[in-house]
């Protein structure tokens, strides 16, 4: 009985990745919230914000921002963690997007991968694909192997050898892009979840001023005045956590979208390349 072939190293290598990433997304988040609850608790509740030392019955001295936010109530951390968990995935899928482009212009390089192509040197394409490193070169650099093998290959057409290109390209390029949108979802849920958040820190800000005008006799001022500093906090906090989110998202994937049209373009001259010098 044959045996089954074995796995290829990459798949193996794109699972461990991606199992690595859940791992570190599920630890980012729980430890962005626990920072914005040290931070909201900590240095913005701390005494020395407060008139009379007090963070809890005391106001916040003037002009002190971090004695205001402090007042915005317990959705504040929670508000603060998300901001801090966009910041830190924005970082990590810079750091990525970037080291999969790879050493160098991408134009640039695409454009000496058609220059090798269009001479016919495909060993000069390959080491160049070696010298770029990246995901974008790694897909193009399994297309120009797949020509090669096709080149000795005498038992399929020019046809079914340029779709078998087309087919290494493909794979190669499914096996690399889920590595470059991983935790954008993250991002893409944050720019939901900051602006609900938001939003419950309000209502619950608005509840606490109009009790403070329910009481019977006159309003009870510092209630209503906490209660309507609760609302407001929370509510810049969700749209500054969104907006960002927004912003960072939209940059990210105009960033992946353009990798994928380089690779899109080069592994179509591959496929040209080979259909017109082979017919």
């Amino acid at each position: 009985m044959a045996s089954a072939p074995a796995p290829k190293p990459t798949t193996t290598a794109k699972k461990e990745s991606s199992s690595g990433s859940s791992i570190f997304a599920s630890l980012t988040m729980v430890i962005c919230i626990i920072i914005g609850f040290l931070l909201w608790k900590f240095v913005m509740g701390s005494p020395a914000n407060f008139e009379g030392g007090d963070p809890e019955t005391g106001h916040p001295k003037v002009g002190n921002y971090f004695g205001m936010v402090y007042k915005g109530g317990f959705i504040v951390p929670v508000l603060m963690g998300m901001l801090l968990m966009v910041i830190v995935f924005s970082f990590e899928r810079f750091l990525v997007i970037n080291k999969a482009s790879g050493t160098s212009s991408v134009d640039a390089f695409v454009k000496k991968i058609q220059g090798f192509l269009s001479s016919g040197n495909i060993d000069a394409a390959i080491v160049e694909c070696d010298k770029q490193k990246g995901s974008v070169a790694n897909v193009i650099k399994s297309g120009l192997r797949k020509y090669k093998e096709m080149e000795t290959d005498t038992v399929m057409d020019t046809e079914q050898k340029c779709l078998a290109i087309q087919k290494d390209i493909e794979e190669a390029t499914a096996l690399e892009m889920p590595m470059l949108e991983q935790n954008l979802t993250v991002i893409a849920t944050l720019v939901s979840i900051g602006t609900l958040m938001g939003l419950l820190g309000t209502v619950t800000g608005m509840i606490k001023a109009f009790a403070g005008l329910a009481t019977a006799g006159a309003p009870d001022q510092a209630q209503l005045a906490n209660g309507i500093s609760e609302a407001l906090i929370n509510t810049a906090t969700g749209i500054f956590t969104s907006a960002l989110a927004i912003i960072m998202y939209n940059v990210f994937t105009s960033k992946i979208d353009k990798l994928t049209y380089s690779i899109d373009e080069a592994g179509f001259s591959i496929v040209q390349t080979y259909a017109s010098t082979h017919k």
